[in-house]
């Protein structure tokens, strides 16, 4: 578990160190250890019910909640208001251990991380006394509310109103596209406090719970990935909270909002990064007992290319995702361009990686009775969720060629 580690803790490899994909390469001890915790919890909590969880659509929301007792509801919360105060870096290989089991499941808990720290960073002490230790105990769960049907990639152009009345906003628009939406109890949303203006200034972020009065939500989509848990459009209709609800400084929601998907888009890269490896693991396997033309698969020439390749792409990815999550640490003010980079090559690499794997499946690949086949449909989404890839490399340009 998690919150038991030990310093100096022996860490017992799942695979050989010396594979060319063993995700604990260049890793300390400790870092080996949380690895490991996180592995063996996703192993016995998450891997065996993914697929039964994707086929009937069921949120394990229960599941997610009990792992607040690893800790891993607080990744990177301050240790002050109940988190693990882990680095980027420490939550990405955790990160990636769990998503190895369900992606998305762990997707939902990156989310939920991203809210609370939000909270704890940008809070106020009342704010972060209120929601932090909640939502590090799985107590309450966070969603977090940028996209809009008119606004997706342009997401500074989002025209949800919030207007002050007294001693509360009220709000009147709508999200799309919202994880966790209907179930879960904390809501960080961008809207406009300025009417006035567009763009990115004039954005706040506001805190709205799960049974505020003018607050609904949609019909549940239907989606090629991501089934086991609720995505929904969320509903403002002369919602009314309290001015003390808003996060940080009105007018700052945008940078808040920034600064959070920074985060986010190494998150979700790790999680592509998990269900890579475990598709990579599975082409492995099965590569050395199915057999055609009267040897093992794993013996033809052209497979054991192939898996170098999808090897490499996998490799490259981690080490871009790592790299990514350092300069967040070390407040690196390439950052920005750092995290788009890591998340544009690693969720498209990683989507290339699952499906060169499904195709060494043969016909059997596209059954449900293999793993493969979901995660193709899973890390699809990644490419496109958090900002999508064409966006990354829009960030990336503006910042490399201001220079």
């Amino acid at each position: 578990m998690l919150r038991s580690v030990r310093k100096g803790a022996k860490y017992q490899r799942a695979l050989s160190a010396s594979s060319p994909i063993f995700p604990g390469s260049g890793l300390n001890e400790d870092q080996l250890v949380w690895q490991d915790a996180a592995q063996k919890w996703g192993a016995a909590e998450l891997g065996p019910f993914s697929a039964e969880w994707d086929a009937k659509c069921h949120y394990p929301i229960d599941v997610i909640k009990s792992s607040a007792e690893q800790g891993f509801l607080g990744l990177y919360t301050s240790e002050d208001v109940g988190g693990m105060g882990l680095s980027r870096l420490e939550t990405s290989i955790v990160v990636e251990a769990l998503s190895e089991h369900c992606v998305p499941t762990t997707a939902m808990m990156t989310i939920h991380n991203m809210v609370s720290w939000m909270i704890d960073v940008n809070g106020t002490p009342e704010q972060r006394e209120e929601y932090c230790p909640r939502l590090t105990s799985g107590e309450i769960i966070g969603s977090y509310c940028l996209t809009e049907p008119g606004s997706g990639s342009d997401a500074s152009a989002l025209a949800t109103t919030c207007v002050r009345d007294g001693d509360d906003y009220v709000l009147n628009g709508s999200k799309c596209f919202i994880s966790g939406a209907g179930v879960h109890d904390l809501y960080a949303v961008m809207v406009r406090t300025d009417p006035a203006t567009k763009g990115p200034k004039g954005i706040s972020c506001v805190l709205i719970p799960k049974d505020t009065p003018g607050l609904s939500f949609g019909a549940d989509e239907t989606k090629m990935g991501w089934k086991s848990h609720p995505t929904k459009v969320l509903i403002m209709e002369n919602c009314r909270v309290p001015v003390s609800n808003l996060l940080g400084v009105e007018g700052k929601g945008f940078n808040i909002a920034m600064s959070g998907l920074n985060g986010g888009r190494v998150n979700i890269a790790s999680c592509s990064l998990g269900g890579a490896q475990k598709a990579m693991l599975a082409a492995k396997e099965h590569l050395g007992v199915r057999k055609a033309f009267g040897k093992t698969l794993d013996s033809q020439q052209y497979l054991q290319y192939k898996m170098a390749e999808l090897a490499t792409q996998l490799v490259t990815s981690r080490l871009m995702v790592r790299h990514a999550a350092a300069a967040i640490d070390q407040k690196d003010p390439a950052a920005a361009s750092l995290c788009a980079m890591a998340k544009l090559h690693a969720t498209d690499n990683c989507s290339e990686v699952a499906n060169g794997c499904l195709q060494m499946f043969g016909g059997y690949g596209y059954l449900k009775d293999y793993p493969c086949e979901q995660i193709v449909r899973d890390l699809r989404v990644h490419s496109i969720l958090e900002g999508a890839n064409e966006v990354m490399r829009l960030i990336i340009s503006r910042q490399l060629l201001s220079e």
